[in-house]
């Protein structure tokens, strides 16, 4: 049982390793080329675990293949447009001016209903508001609404918008981000300092903290367990 446990485990941190060297896309969206990857490293990962009597290099050995060859289809594909279109292939417009491309659909076998049922997910529940949509080579739908259907924008009305960036995370479950503070040139003093303004004398009690654009800092309490602030 213990002989199990440890191959499992070593056989866990392989395949998350391979993963993370692999690339976020892996884990997100996923290309025809990559899915085919993660299943094959999922069954060879699966046999080893499974039967004590097979080496663990013999599951070990072919997981690493499989991350070389996916990395070189990836820096292929960078480099190529044309070893980019064979490996992942191209979007397809399903939607155009809003029609539907019969011919496209018919080639991709991708019928009226389920065509429909995708775009309710976007929130277009009316073929007559889109103006284009696109199927993804990951398989997702993209939907550009007619310009009479498409959401207010500041711009429409002239109205100058101030700059939103993304706001700072300094704590986390009572942990201080020290590298985000100093990205930010501040230190732990100051926002010791501010948040003594709030009644919160330590970091620990804070289940989150965050920095805006504008210089306004958001802060939430850990709760405790029976309820209450900590």
């Amino acid at each position: 049982m213990l002989l199990i446990i440890i191959r499992t485990l070593i056989l866990y941190i392989a395949v998350v390793a391979v993963m993370r060297i692999m690339g976020k896309q892996e884990i997100g969206q996923l290309q025809p080329f990559e899915l085919v990857v993660a299943l094959m490293i999922a069954d060879l990962a699966a046999i080893p675990m499974q039967d004590t009597g097979i080496p663990l290099l013999s599951g070990i050995i072919p997981i690493i293949v499989l991350m070389v060859a996916q990395v070189a289809l990836s820096f292929i594909s960078m480099k190529s447009m044309k070893a980019r279109n064979v490996i992942c292939g191209c979007p397809s417009v399903v939607v155009a001016n809003g029609k539907l491309v019969e011919s496209e659909l018919r080639y991709l076998r991708y019928n009226i209903n389920d065509l429909l049922e995708q775009l309710r997910v976007k929130n277009y529940p009316n073929l007559a508001d889109v103006e284009f949509a696109i199927l993804e080579t990951n398989g997702q739908l993209s939907v550009i609404p007619k310009s009479q259907k498409r959401a207010l924008q500041p711009d429409d009305l002239n109205i100058n918008t101030t700059y939103e960036g993304i706001p700072i995370t300094l704590i986390t479950d009572g942990q201080l981000n020290e590298k985000n503070l100093r990205k930010v040139n501040l230190t732990r003093e100051w926002l010791r300092t501010e948040l003594l303004k709030f009644g919160v004398d330590d970091f620990r009690k804070v289940f989150f903290a965050s920095l805006d654009t504008a210089g306004q800092l958001f802060y939430q309490l850990k709760t405790k367990p029976g309820g209450g602030r900590v």
